[in-house]
């Protein structure tokens, strides 16, 4: 007989959202009453009829909890970009996505800059259901679609020094409210992992959400994520990609965090900026729950951070 032992994101298929009730174009236009201004959250493209999404589900990867509905996915989120309030949906409609392209450089054989719509049809796209927990103390449960960063890594051939990855955002003060009102701060918004993690199963370049393209709101066209460290790791709307020897600044460790802090993996044992992280809350069912080691996925990860001081 075949047991089958469940990781510990996964759960029943029957107790997740079925892709059938995932929110259509009309009836999510409708719901926020902005059908005459969805240009605000997406690109023009998004349900032509050569759009890749929906993408297949990957049963692997399920969640402890319902899904947060995805009006609060789009509408309760940090863009430091565009403002330090939740509401920056509001200041997307001078956001422009299209086109795109994504620069990799550093130490790669192969360095590549890409259509982001062009390589979205050419990687392997698939829906994850993922945990998502930020700093602030509060978190969701999100479908996104993407593919693992690993598929693109293995396209530029990372050279045998190369240890780390730094991720770029875009830089365009003319359509982000916060980069013009705050010239001081080191913009364009950067993050850094280490290559191990940048190739990790779990790890993934997000273009899609609910069965379509991501929302401005959500970083749009394309971001990371990685569900086991703090949301502000995963960075949006990234342009270039580069591969160092050796570790990277970081937007947020340049600004307030130590450099202790560019791991950033979910700790409830922590504090972050005087902040405990013991318990958070899970937004739309506002249901207060301890905070998961690694936000739940410490058996998959935790060993890369043994060496770790």
């Amino acid at each position: 007989m075949l047991i089958k032992i469940p990781r510990g994101w996964e759960l029943p298929e029957r107790l997740a959202t079925a892709e059938h009730l995932a929110l259509g174009r009309r009836t999510f236009l409708a719901t926020l009453g902005l059908s005459a201004a969805a240009g605000a959250f997406f690109s023009p493209s998004i349900w032509s009829a050569t759009s890749p999404y929906p993408a297949k589900r990957n049963s692997a990867y399920q969640l402890d909890r319902p899904l947060t509905k995805e009006y609060f996915v789009s509408h309760y989120n940090n863009f430091a970009e565009f403002g330090d309030d939740k509401d920056i949906w509001k200041l997307m409609d001078r956001f422009r996505i299209e086109p795109w392209t994504l620069r990799v450089t550093g130490l790669v054989t192969r360095p590549q800059t890409f259509d982001v719509s062009k390589l979205i049809r050419e990687m392997p796209l698939e829906e994850r259901l993922y945990r998502h927990r930020c700093v602030e103390g509060w978190s969701m449960a999100i479908p996104w679609t993407g593919f693992p960063f690993k598929a693109l890594i293995d396209r530029v051939q990372p050279a045998s020094d190369a240890r780390y990855v730094k991720m770029i955002s875009f830089l365009r003060p003319e359509e982000a409210p916060n980069q013009k009102e705050h010239p001081e701060q080191t913009w364009p918004h950067y993050q850094g992992l280490t290559l191990d993690e940048a190739m990790h199963e779990l790890t993934l370049l997000v273009t899609g959400m609910y069965g379509h393209e991501l929302s401005k709101s959500c970083g749009a066209p394309i971001r990371a994520i990685l569900p086991w460290k703090y949301g502000f790791k995963s960075l949006k709307s990234i342009v270039a990609i580069e591969f160092t020897a050796e570790q990277p600044q970081t937007f947020w460790t340049h600004i307030a965090l130590p450099p202790s802090h560019f791991y950033a993996n979910v700790n409830p044992n922590e504090r972050y900026l005087n902040r405990s992280q013991a318990r958070e809350k899970i937004i739309g069912t506002w249901e207060t729950r301890p905070t998961l080691m690694y936000n739940g996925y410490g058996p998959y990860v935790a060993h890369l951070y043994e060496k770790q001081p």
